[in-house]
């Protein structure tokens, strides 16, 4: 008997093979292009560097997803700055979602 689970955990599904160029025209259109634009080449070249040394797409896709749930929660993160809240007594993303592998 073994202490590995029976079944493999469903990886997410792969990007499409556009999304990139798709993701890049979205941060162009956003508010914050000036800063999003180079932030998102430079992730997106440090992955082309991993995935060549590692013959993966997985970091290339990582990129894409990352760069995803940060478009789609701007404008929740927007409303939420603009309301005025207080936010002094923060608690760190990092404490709620747990460290990255």
């Amino acid at each position: 008997m073994s202490s590995q689970p029976e079944y493999a955990p469903t990886p997410p599904p792969a990007p499409s093979p556009g999304a990139a160029a798709q993701l890049l025209a979205r941060i162009r259109t956003n508010h914050r292009a000036d800063a999003w634009v180079p932030a998102f080449e430079r992730d997106w070249g440090k992955a082309l560097e991993d995935s060549r040394a590692s013959y993966s797409l997985t970091p290339l896709h990582e990129v894409v997803r990352t760069w995803q749930i940060r478009l789609d929660t701007a404008p929740a993160v927007d409303a939420f700055i603009d309301s005025g809240m207080d936010d002094s007594s923060f608690v760190a993303l990092e404490d709620v979602l747990g460290p990255r592998p």
